[in-house]
């Protein structure tokens, strides 16, 4: 943490204030409203990797399902039941059980809560602002637009575009 303020080497992840929904644009952020995550990498001043404690609502999905060119994904459920979906179909997953997603491989996946209860997950993923994130399923992209990570339609016009 490069702002003078006294490194953090504990903590209550709940203590962090809650990120709650995501930063899709509209009609794509519908899936993921209600959907919670606290940075608990960056409340450590982590920079090599990201680490998120997320939670996810009774018919909320983590993310739309997508794949990372350059970013390796890793998450661990440790609460409750999520259904993992990707190009091989569907698995549902329970506590204690781990995925992982290497940089690069084109499967897209994403967790959906098909429960009753609110399922318990830690995301961590290596950090690159540069890496192009694919969504096979929609028409969004995320890329590097004038040397910032943004999101596109597929053929690269802007969300605020008429079109």
């Amino acid at each position: 943490m490069s702002d003078g303020a006294p490194r953090k080497t504990v903590l209550d992840p709940m203590s962090l204030e809650p990120r709650i929904g995501t930063g899709y644009p509209a009609p794509y952020d519908a899936i993921a409203l209600n959907r919670e995550k606290r940075a608990m990498g960056d409340a450590f001043g982590l920079s090599q990797f990201g680490v998120n404690l997320a939670h996810l609502p009774p018919g909320e999905a983590s993310s739309q399902r997508h794949w990372h060119s350059g970013t390796d994904e890793f998450v661990y459920i440790l609460e409750g039941e999520a259904t993992l979906i990707t190009d091989a179909g569907e698995q549902v997953l329970g506590a204690g059980m781990a995925m992982g997603f290497p940089a690069g491989v084109a499967d897209g996946h994403h967790l959906v809560n098909k429960s009753d209860a609110t399922v318990t997950y830690l995301e961590i993923g290596t950090r690159d602002a540069r890496v192009i994130c694919s969504y096979p399923d929609i028409d969004l992209h995320r890329g590097l637009v004038d040397g910032e990570g943004r999101f596109t339609r597929k053929d690269g016009s802007s969300f605020e575009d008429p079109s």
